[in-house]
């Protein structure tokens, strides 16, 4: 089967000056359309029409042949259709593909996948479309009225196909000078993103930006030992790019309901193998690791498959650091290679945190807030219900949040049986919850932060050796530390020194703790990413 190509390019765009040989994705405008149609697995044949000497040498260069169009044929007033069945050369021809140089984002698979469909549907004219039904209203008898009978939300209207200008696929014995559509006439939807056509500026702006867009991915692994602030991270980093990343976890270390409802792209893999084998096909950009240490082999073995991507790791303390482009490490402050980011400036901060304001120091103390991340692997919430269900707390309220990854849920839930204590799970709205209090205790993680935003002073103990090493949730900074797996003796004397602090002493530790900027943290990490 003969499958013609015809791109017509001609010169002097009034709208766009030399519209079609702008460099745009760092390509002329008109590379795309000869691309695509080179690269098509049903074409077998390319001709540009252009009066253009620029675009003709482009069109050379490709491997696409050129026909010079003759001035008779490039006035405004001329019809495309009269422009292809004259760059159609003699011969038998099966169909004929008008291809527009203004459609870059369209991809070739659609394309072949709308001439495939074009043939097996016996179709004489297929144009490229999208579906974009709207609301809308047109004029009878000089009035404004709706072309619609009932108002719906979009999901519910009736299609509405718009041409996009990308390709007209016509059975050749239809293409005349003065059309080119058949009698059996179809659209072929293409996706959105590949729907674009220039004609003006903020159409070469628009498209840029989409040539130019990264592809992310984010991998991420959380569970009840390593704690799931990795997962709150790697969900609040996915908001801040304006395409959606893909999240891969491994099967084998994160259980998916840690993630929550998020309606991201998650991705199981079976081991760091599969996860290669991913990375391979779909060259991204960028990469982000969440996942703690990094060794060097895997860092090597991330390099091979994404050659071009910059890769950026997120509170990893392992040799696999020097082969990173960036390294944030907001909880610690060894800053030894110059790629690597530390400290609380680089905090991300949940977006729910940043509108809320630091709560007053009231004259005592009433409530009080319990929570130790998601995990909580040394089950400091199950001891501290121990101690606050004595009568001698009774006087005071106890808010006492499980994360999503911690184990005997259930059998925590029977403290809400006091008056004064509240468990909650899987809290949503945290920070709410927070500021209805007026001291904390805490892990030496991510809730450390979200109580410093919020200028509570809090009492903190560490999960495990790693914590022992975050620098920021520390007494220099506002907060109590008392180690790791204090005894029970420490763990409530101070509580009962907190409960009895007077405004004075809590207001001095609301200070130290908002001295410090976690609010801009967010924006000192996508500023980094982005300037790669």
């Amino acid at each position: 089967m003969k499958i013609l190509a015809v791109i017509p390019a001609r010169a002097g765009s009034k709208g766009i000056p030399n519209k079609n040989i702008r460099i745009i994705g760092g390509h002329p405008l008109i590379y795309y359309s000869i691309k695509n149609a080179l690269s098509s697995g049903m074409i077998t044949d390319v001709i540009v029409s252009t009066d253009s000497t620029e675009v003709k040498i482009i069109a050379n260069q490709m491997g696409a042949n050129v026909k010079w169009r003759d001035a008779a044929l490039c006035g405004d007033a001329v019809t495309l259709d009269a422009v292809i069945a004259d760059a159609v050369p003699e011969g038998e021809w099966d169909y004929v593909v008008t291809m527009q140089p203004t459609s870059p984002t369209l991809r070739v698979s659609t394309l072949d996948a709308a001439i495939k469909y074009t043939i097996d549907n016996g179709l004489d004219t297929v144009i490229s479309a999208i579906n974009a039904p709207h609301l809308s209203w047109g004029e009878k008898d000089g009035k404004k009225v709706p072309n619609y009978t009932e108002r719906l939300n979009r999901q519910y209207l009736p299609p509405c196909y718009m041409e996009t200008g990308a390709f007209v696929v016509s059975r050749a014995s239809v293409v005349t000078p003065k059309t080119r559509i058949g009698a059996k006439v179809d659209v072929y939807e293409v996706p959105e993103d590949e729907s674009q056509d220039v004609d003006t500026f903020e159409d070469l702006r628009s498209v840029a930006a989409t040539l130019d867009r990264q592809k992310v991915a984010i991998y991420v692994n959380g569970n009840n030992k390593r704690g799931i602030g990795h997962i709150y991270r790697a969900l609040e980093m996915a908001d801040e790019f304006y395409v959606k990343p893909d999240i891969y976890y491994d099967t084998n270390q994160t259980d998916p309901k840690v993630f929550g409802k998020t309606t991201h792209n998650l991705i199981p893999v079976n081991g760091i193998a599969e996860l290669f084998d991913r990375c391979k096909q779909n060259e991204y950009t960028v990469f982000i690791n969440d996942i703690l240490t990094t060794s060097i082999d895997y860092m090597i073995g991330l390099r091979s498959v994404l050659p071009k991507a910059e890769i950026v790791n997120f509170e990893d303390d392992g040799e696999g650091i020097i082969k990173a482009d960036l390294v944030f490490n907001a909880l610690f402050h060894e800053n030894e290679y110059p790629q690597i980011h530390a400290g609380e400036k680089y905090y991300i901060a949940g977006k729910t945190f940043m509108f809320y304001e630091p709560i007053e120091i009231k004259e005592k103390v009433k409530r009080v807030f319990i929570s130790f991340g998601g995990a909580d692997p040394q089950n400091y919430s199950d001891r501290l219900l121990n101690m606050i269900c004595k009568p001698e707390y009774k006087d005071y309220e106890f808010v006492v949040v499980l994360g999503r990854a911690k184990y005997n849920v259930e059998a925590l839930m029977d403290f809400n049986k006091y008056d004064n204590i509240e468990v909650l799970y899987d809290v949503s709205n945290m920070p709410e919850l927070m500021t209805s209090c007026d001291v904390g205790i805490t892990s030496r993680g991510r809730t450390g932060y979200e109580l410093a935003i919020l200028g509570i002073p809090s009492i903190s103990m560490a999960q495990n050796q790693r914590e022992e090493k975050h620098g920021f949730v520390c007494n220099e900074n506002g907060f109590t530390y008392i180690g790791l797996n204090p005894d029970d003796e420490i763990i409530e004397s101070n509580l009962k020194m907190y409960l009895n602090m007077s405004k004075g002493s809590r207001e001095k530790f609301h200070n130290m703790l908002l001295s410090h900027d976690l609010r801009g943290g967010r924006k000192r990490v996508m500023s980094l990413i982005n300037s790669l």
